[in-house]
């Protein structure tokens, strides 16, 4: 496949749709599978990597991560679902993700909070879990590779570096294989890949969220992976002093120098991280360290990395870098250490929910709450029931005020309109009193100002209408029920409004091909003017036409021409080809040539005319036809035709003065009978006369096909 024109079906399924991003090793398109109906990412190798002398290579590596990914069932790995070769090119077709890596996220960030930090790290040690269970090492864990999906989850991509855990080395040829900032010692040392390995890249990855940049750091990178190999990552501490030290310890344990220092595997780090979340403060999620500039404190361990099937940046959702997460309202929940994985991914909440993170429920959260009322409480004191009772009074009138303005309070937040925003009405829109007032027909660029300055969250939809202008309002709606002017948009329930925008009439084209029959358009062109949008298309049986050169079913005529634009409700009329047209083969044995063809001609039959001697048709006559009289045939069948030429004859040679015998044979041989006259007697065997004479134009055989006489004389 052409590398610079992705507009192909790939093994008749696969559509490319367009480019999403080149790497150094393959392109990656987005295609719709139209077997199943559903986006997908297609990987496909570069030409220079497919015909160049290390083929065999890069084809392992790429069909490695096809196998690799397939093995492995689970959410936060992005899906590999086929692979094969196309044009000599080996492909991968892939889940397409809409998102972006966790490189854009840190760019733009800077640093991250322990919270959404941590979530991360949770949901990547859930998916390398998986990855180290069905014996698979990444060895190329990077936040390039650590793609965030519009869902704000994690999923793993790229598993072309990956191996079984039992045959896992750096690498085949002695080259370092990954991205330095993030290899493990022993991969760098010992030319050995571990799922220790993996979780080193994942605790170097922490550190860089939270602190902005890696631990360490060089232009050079023979100094770069020096320094992994022979000195110990420093904690976390040393740059975020205020971070909780479990947290600190916890990278720490990930990014030990020594392989057995470290957690076994994914799913004991993860159970690690679980009892971290139990026992971590409230207020120690949401520490974050801020810099003056992310940009300038940011170092990029690596320029950013091909990714498949990741959707542009802009579709993604993101939390504000300007603004730290809320802290957590209530003590943070211990994690199950046998919980199912959503409860791994509760260390942070989901980026639609970020300021909740679960409370403690029962007899501990009670407890808390009657320790804090004991320690509140004076201890009782008998009262004299004739002691002044104005004081109480008064107490009981503030406090009962209290409860009057907390009552309003949380009424006019939770129900009443402190909880939501209403719909305000566009000032090109007429409302008549005590009627519902539509927003249709506003126009939308003047009312998306009125929602900005009110701050009401919206969303816009484009869709063509009939009957509003473009840039106008067709209808909005709130969680899919229609909207009108004052409609509520709850804030608690965090509803947005949508607003459907017209785009005016649509307007389609009629296809340029659609009268070449030959053309996939032309061969259904009902159907192609359909699937072009058009919906008024007029069609009459009673007045399709015959055609010669048509087959049924095409067009012969459109109204109007192909390549015009207009309505898709305008009026399209289509005159179809009924075919050739039937007919009766005539009768034309015995007539002229001319007669035949005249008959042919106005039939539209072609004749495959031959000619031969015959000694009864005259010269000219047809003799017999490859169809009988009566035939059923169509305009354009070949008939075969069969012409006399008349008698045959010949030129009489001159055999006098030849002896008898030969002459005889001469004329033999040309078909004639050769008859003997020797009025004198036959003494010389000369023949001295020839009848017919010698230059004479002589029939070979009469009517009947009896041979012709010659008469020679001798003496």
């Amino acid at each position: 496949m052409s590398e610079n024109e992705p507009t192909q079906m790939i093994e008749g399924r696969y559509r490319i749709v367009r480019n999403i991003a080149e790497g150094g090793m393959a392109t990656v398109y987005e295609a719709v599978d139209e077997r199943l109906g559903r986006t997908v990412a297609i990987k496909v190798m570069h030409t220079q990597l497919a015909q160049g002398p290390h083929r065999d290579q890069f084809v392992e590596r790429f069909r490695r991560e096809a196998n690799s990914a397939a093995a492995i069932a689970n959410p936060h790995i992005v899906q590999v679902y086929d692979t094969g070769e196309f044009n000599g090119l080996d492909f991968l077709v892939m889940e397409y993700v809409h998102g972006v890596n966790l490189r854009h996220e840190m760019n733009v960030q800077g640093t991250f909070s322990v919270r959404e930090t941590l979530r991360v790290i949770a949901e990547t040690l859930d998916g390398l879990a998986s990855a180290h269970r069905a014996g698979v090492v990444h060895r190329d864990i990077k936040p390039e590779n650590i793609l965030i999906n519009d869902r704000g989850h994690v999923q793993i991509t790229d598993f072309g570096l990956a191996k079984a855990a039992s045959q896992a080395t750096l690498s085949s040829t002695g080259m370092l294989l990954g991205t330095a900032a993030y290899l493990a010692p022993e991969m760098i040392e010992n030319n050995q890949a571990t799922p220790q390995g993996d979780l080193y890249s994942v605790g170097i990855m922490a550190w860089e969220m939270l602190a902005g940049k890696v631990p360490f750091d060089s232009d050079n990178p023979v100094t770069l992976v020096f320094k992994h190999v022979h000195e110990d990552v420093p904690s976390i501490a040393t740059v975020c002093p205020c971070i909780d030290p479990s947290v600190a310890s916890f990278i720490v344990h990930l990014t030990a120098r020594q392989v057995e220092a470290r957690p076994a595997n994914g799913s004991e780090a993860a159970q690690e991280l679980r009892q971290l979340a139990a026992k971590l403060p409230m207020e120690a999620w949401q520490y974050r360290l801020h810099v003056e500039s992310a940009d300038a404190a940011r170092t990029d361990a690596t320029a950013p990395a091909l990714v498949g099937g990741l959707a542009s940046p802009e579709t993604a959702p993101r939390q504000s870098s300007d603004t730290p997460p809320e802290p957590p309202t209530a003590p943070t929940t211990a994690f199950d250490a046998s919980s199912a994985r959503e409860d791994l991914t509760q260390v942070m909440p989901n980026p639609g929910n970020e300021t909740t993170i679960p409370a403690k429920t029962g007899d501990d959260f009670d407890q808390v709450l009657a320790a804090e009322d004991d320690a509140g409480s004076p201890d009782a004191k008998p009262t004299d029931g004739k002691r002044n009772k104005k004081p109480l009074i008064i107490a009981l009138v503030i406090v009962l005020i209290l409860a009057v303005a907390a009552g309003t309070g949380a009424w006019w937040w939770f129900a009443g309109p402190g909880s939501y925003w209403s719909v305000p009405k566009p000032d090109d829109v007429t409302c008549k009193e005590n009627t519902e007032c539509s927003l249709s027909g506003a126009d939308w660029a003047t009312y998306e100002s009125t929602l900005k300055v009110a701050g009401i969250p919206y969303k816009a939809e484009k869709q063509y209408s009939d009957d509003i202008a473009e840039g106008k309002i067709v209808s909005a709606s709130v969680s899919e029920n229609n909207a009108v002017v004052g409609s509520h948009v709850s804030k608690r329930h965090n509803q947005q409004l949508t607003v459907t925008v017209s785009q005016g009439v649509h307007t389609v084209t009629i296809p340029n091909d659609v009268l070449d029959a030959n053309s996939a358009n032309g061969k259904d062109p009902l159907s192609a003017l359909k699937k072009a949008g058009f919906d008024n298309i007029k069609h009459d049986d009673s007045k399709d036409e015959y055609s010669l050169d048509k087959p049924e079913g095409a067009a012969l005529s459109i109204s109007p021409d192909p390549g015009t634009t207009i309505k898709h409700n305008d009026e399209v009329t289509v005159t179809l080809s009924k075919g050739p047209m039937p007919v009766s083969m005539p009768d034309i044995v015995g007539k002229t040539k001319d007669e035949m063809q005249a008959a042919f001609d106005e039939l539209k039959l072609t004749a495959n005319i031959t000619e031969q001697f015959d000694d009864k048709i005259a010269a000219g006559e047809v003799i017999s036809a490859s169809q009988d009289a009566g035939a059923q045939l169509k305009w354009g069948d070949s008939v075969d035709v069969v012409v006399s030429k008349g008698p045959e004859t010949t030129v009489m040679p001159n055999v006098v003065g030849q002896q008898y015998d030969a002459a005889a044979a001469q004329l033999k041989k040309l078909g004639f009978t050769v008859k003997k006259s020797a009025p004198l007697g036959d003494i010389t065997h000369v023949v001295r006369i020839q009848s017919p004479n010698a230059g004479e134009t002589v029939r070979l055989r009469d009517e009947n096909g009896t041979p012709t006489v010659i008469t020679l004389t001798v003496v």
